[in-house]
C-alpha cells in the first residue's frame, strides 16, 4: 500500500496504510523483470491518509502516470491514495510507498515531493548495489523504484506483535557551497525511511520522514536606530505586479520574527538611513553575511555581498536592487536594497544539514561624494579605495531578526 508525506524539514510523520486490493503494478516500462509476477494483496482496513498540504493531484496530463488497475472508481482511486481525474487514477505529486504481498517495495516520488522541488535524478537507495536497485521508470516529474524486499540493503527483523519488517533508506544528494567561513546548500535533501510489514496476510506500509527540525529558539534584538535592516513582506495582488517591487512595499516588524522561508525562496533585505534629509549622502554596504545565530562574529558564516557586490562564490547569488528616481523614494541615496535565496547552514566536514537558523548582517558607511569619489560601488571593475576612508563614526552594523527554515511556503514562493 501507499502513504503520503512531505519532506520538508521539520515535519515527521509516521502512518501505517493497510493494503487495498486495488493496487497493481503502473503501466510502465520497465529496466528489468521481476519474478514472481505481482499479486493484488489482501485487503484488510481502512486508515484514512494523511491531509495533503497542497493539491497533489494538480498535474498536466502529460505528467500522469496510472496507479492502479484500469477502469477502478473514484472511491477505490482515494482508498490508495493517488488521484482520479474522472476516467484515470494517477500518481499525486507526493511520496507513495506500496507493498505487495509477492514481497516487492514500489516507491514512487514526485519532484514536488519538497520544496524547492527535487532533481528525481538524485535519489538513491543507500545501498545501490544491483542493478535493480536503481529507478525503473521515471520523467522529470517522478522517480519509480521498484525491487524485492529481500534486495538492495535492506533489513529483517521481527516484531513482538509478530509482524516481520523489511526496512530500507533512501535520500537524495544536494549541491553545497564551500566558503571560507561556512558552507551552505538550497537544496532540499530528501531521505525516506521505509518499511514493509508482513503478518499472514496482512500487507502494511510504513514511511516516515527522518529529518526533525528543533523548534524556533527567540527572536533577535533589533539593530542600532540610525540605520535600520528589515526584510520586506510586500505581495503583488493584481496582474502585472512586479514581485520586486511589491515585496518592499510593506516590511516585517519587530512581533513578526521568527519568520520564515523555505529553501530558495527570496528573501528581501533593505537597509535605510534614518534622520537624515541631506540629499547628497550615500549609505553604502561594505559586508553583508549571515550567521546561524544573532551573534554576527559567530561561525558558520555565509558571504552576501562583499564589498557592496554579490559574492561571486555563490550559485545564487544575491541580487541588488538599483535605487533611483524613479524608486518612489525621497532620498534613494539612503537606502539599499537586496534579495538573497534561503539556504541553511552544513556541517563543512560531513555536509550533513545542520543550522536552520539565519541571522543577515551588514557592515554600512555614509559616503560624502566629492570631485574624487563618487560613492558608487562597482561591482564589475576595480573600486576606488576612497569609499573605504570612513570615520568609525560613520559606519554601523546592523542585523535581521532571525529567518528560520520552514517546511511550508508562502503563497509568494508557489506562485514562483
Amino acid at each position: 500500500m501507499m502513504a503520503l508525506f512531505k519532506c520538508l524539514f521539520g515535519v515527521v510523520l509516521i502512518c501505517g496504510v493497510f493494503a487495498q486490493k486495488y493496487w497493481m503494478q503502473p503501466p510502465l516500462p520497465q529496466k528489468h523483470q521481476l519474478s514472481p509476477p505481482f499479486q493484488n494483496p489482501q485487503q484488510q482496513s481502512k486508515v484514512p491518509p494523511p491531509a495533503a498540504p497542497f493539491d497533489k493531484c494538480v498535474l498536466e496530463e502529460s505528467e500522469k502516470i496510472q496507479c492502479g488497475t484500469p477502469g477502478i472508481n473514484v472511491d477505490q482511486c482515494q482508498d490508495i491514495n493517488c488521484c482520479f481525474d474522472g476516467h484515470l487514477c494517477y500518481y499525486g505529486k507526493a511520496v507513495t510507498v506500496q507493498c505487495t504481498k509477492d514481497g516487492q517495495f514500489v516507491v514512487v516520488v514526485a519532484r514536488e515531493a519538497t520544496l524547492p522541488p527535487l532533481d528525481v535524478n538524485s535519489i538513491s537507495l543507500l545501498e545501490p548495489n544491483d542493478a535493480i536497485c536503481g529507478p525503473v521508470a521515471g520523467t522529470s516529474a517522478f522517480a519509480i523504484f521498484q525491487f524485492p524486499v529481500t534486495a538492495c540493503g535492506t533489513t529483517l527483523k521481527q516484531t513482538d506483535e509478530g509482524y516481520v519488517v523489511y526496512e530500507n533508506h533512501m535520500a537524495s544528494s544536494y549541491e553545497v557551497g564551500i566558503g571560507p567561513k561556512g558552507s551552505i546548500t538550497r537544496d532540499s535533501h530528501f531521505e525516506l525511511l521505509f518499511q514493509c510489514r508482513y503478518s499472514g496476510t496482512t500487507v502494511e506500509a510504513l514511511l516516515m520522514e527522518v529529518n526533525p527540525v528543533p523548534p524556533p529558539v527567540s527572536v533577535a534584538a533589533a539593530g542600532p536606530l540610525r540605520v535600520e535592516l528589515r526584510l520586506g513582506n510586500g505581495q503583488c495582488l493584481s496582474k502585472g505586479c512586479i514581485e520586486e517591487v511589491a515585496a518592499y512595499s510593506s516590511f516585517h516588524g519587530s512581533s513578526d520574527y521568527p519568520i520564515t522561508k523555505v529553501l530558495r525562496e527570496p528573501v528581501y533585505v533593505e537597509v535605510r538611513l534614518l534622520g537624515r534629509s541631506d540629499p547628497n549622502i550615500v549609505l553604502n554596504l561594505e559586508h553583508c553575511w549571515a550567521t546561524s545565530s544573532p551573534n554576527p562574529q559567530s561561525m558558520p558564516q555565509w558571504d552576501l555581498l562583499v564589498d557592496g557586490c554579490p559574492y561571486h562564490d555563490d550559485r545564487y547569488q544575491t541580487t541588488v536592487i538599483p535605487l533611483d528616481g524613479s524608486s518612489g523614494l525621497e532620498y534613494p541615496t539612503h537606502y539599499k536594497r537586496f534579495i538573497s535565496r534561503m539556504f541553511t547552514f552544513v556541517a563543512s566536514d560531513t555536509f550533513t544539514h545542520q543550522k536552520d537558523a539565519v541571522f543577515i548582517h551588514c557592515a554600512t558607511a555614509v559616503c560624502y561624494p566629492s570631485s574624487a569619489n563618487s560613492c558608487e560601488q562597482q561591482c564589475h571593475r576595480q573600486r576606488r579605495g576612497a569609499v573605504e576612508k570612513v570615520p568609525l563614526s560613520q559606519r554601523v552594523l546592523v542585523s535581521s531578526g532571525e529567518v528560520i527554515l520552514s517546511e511550508k511556503s508562502t503563497a509568494s514562493h508557489q506562485k514562483q
